[in-house]
């Protein structure tokens, strides 16, 4: 055999000649992150796509806790996408479909990586079908608690802030990205299924093989995190509040729940029509369940209460919240104060304008403190301390009281409704808020909220 020797740059030229040339898709269409850049969670969300809405079909087994589950998600991307990632923790993926095609699919962590037959291009709709089961296990972290799929003596709960939501199905489980949700829930018959929204059942019941089958359709978009169902044996109420329809239920064994959930959640509910402008989605409620999370949650909609639900402001709280952290959501937690401020003082609120103290008063209670309640930043508290009681319930009351003080009850209480109207279903930030109330104020706000928010030592007056 006769070898000739040919030079290095003379392979080049002949390679450049014979070599395929890239698809045309190779520089259009990329991976999509694995995360989207939340300072306390930077594994939680995926980038590349935006979720338009989830169908979730579950059939849940008390007795094992074991959960049979299908996920349809609609999405739009944002970019061309090579492949893309949804958060799952736990749980066995069966199969994954991309567009009615069987894809590729991995996991690492709480990263289902997901690589479909045929690439997305940018602005595109897809549909994404994940087949999975098993037993749901919560998150449980030191400093935040235990959130997520939650079991109970007789069914099951879901309180997913911050980042549960990975635990029960596949999603987008970042704040920043709000969808519609579906749901079709099977469970063993004798107990009562709810989820966020309403029951879509026209009041028939399918009974199919010893389960009841419920459909619950929540209509307005919502961050993953506000997702929620619950099963169990419960009392439900069923009424209005102000036009608003109103479905409660608890536990029988929380006597003293009752009726005072129902008739208070419908109280808070109109009360907070007045002062923050139209109840943002097509019902309100709640759900008391023996959960011992140590918390209530405000799933959209229906916030779900852990154990006893007979506290009128923690009631006002959770459907304050309905505005101040639903409706106008997060981008980031670390502007958690927003959420928990505004719920925070409208209990202070709800107090003035029932013969309770003034505003004003309690904030001077607080102001008393000295010490160790000043030392973490209300707008910037570190995973470790984002749900701190002192620097974000109470200090982030506070802050809005000062605002209250700078800017005049006109002023504020308007900057309230707009804030909710501007904002409706949306996301915001705390920069978006100073603005906003610079804007209506027509005053330079930034040493206000520099001392309440940004500085870890007591505000001077």
């Amino acid at each position: 055999m006769l070898r000739t020797r040919i030079s290095g740059a003379a392979l080049l030229a002949v390679a450049a000649l014979v070599a395929p040339s890239a698809p045309a898709w190779a520089d259009a269409h990329s991976p999509g992150s694995s995360g989207v850049g939340d300072p306390y969670f930077p594994h939680a969300g995926n980038g590349g796509y935006d979720v338009q809405h989830y169908d979730l079909k579950l059939r849940y087994t008390p007795k094992s806790g074991r959960l049979d589950s299908t996920a349809t998600i609609t999405a739009k991307a944002t970019k061309g996408l090579s492949r893309f990632n949804l958060d799952l923790s736990g749980l066995t993926v069966r199969s994954v479909a991309v567009d009615g095609k069987k894809a590729k699919w991995s996991r690492k962590g709480q990263e289902l990586t997901v690589t479909p037959k045929k690439v997305i291009d940018d602005e595109a709709s897809f549909t994404v079908v994940v087949e999975y089961d098993g037993t749901p296990k919560p998150v449980d972290d030191s400093d935040l608690g235990v959130t997520g799929f939650i079991r109970t003596k007789d069914g099951a709960v879901v309180v997913s802030q911050p980042d549960g939501a990975r635990t029960w199905f596949p999603a987008n489980d970042t704040p920043r990205d709000k969808a519609t949700f579906s749901y079709e829930i099977s469970a063993p018959v004798g107990l009562t299924v709810l989820a966020n929204g309403e029951p879509q059942n026209s009041g028939i019941v399918r009974v199919k093989k010893g389960y009841v089958v419920s459909r619950w359709k929540m209509k307005q978009p919502m961050a993953p995190y506000l997702a929620m169902i619950a099963i169990g044996k419960y009392k439900v109420s069923e009424g209005t509040a102000g036009g608003v329809l109103n479905i409660t239920a608890y536990d029988p064994a929380l006597a003293k729940t009752s009726k005072h959930l129902h008739k208070e959640t419908a109280e808070a509910t109109k009360w907070g029509v007045e002062h923050f402008g139209p109840y943002p989605f097509d019902s309100t409620g709640g759900i008391a369940d023996k959960l011992d999370v140590h918390y209530a949650l405000e799933t959209q909609g229906r916030p779900v209460y852990d154990g006893d639900a007979s506290d009128d402001l923690l009631i006002v709280h959770e459907i304050a919240h309905q505005w101040f952290g639903n409706s106008v959501g997060l981008e980031s937690w670390n502007d958690i104060w927003l959420n928990e401020g505004l719920a925070s003082y409208a209990e202070w609120l709800y107090e003035e304008t029932h013969n309770g103290p003034k505003a004003q008063t309690t904030f001077d209670k607080y102001y008393k403190n000295t010490g160790k309640f000043w030392d973490v930043k209300t707008g910037a508290p570190g995973k470790k301390n984002m749900f701190d009681w002192e620097a974000i319930y109470l200090r982030g009351a506070m802050t809005v009281h000062a605002l209250r003080t700078e800017i005049g009850d006109e002023t504020f209480f308007g900057l309230l409704k707009e804030w909710a109207a501007r904002n409706r279903h949306e996301t915001a930030t705390t920069k978006d808020f100073i603005a906003l109330a610079e804007e209506l104020s027509g005053k330079d706000l930034g040493p206000l909220f520099k001392k309440w928010l940004y500085t870890a030592k007591k505000p001077a007056l």
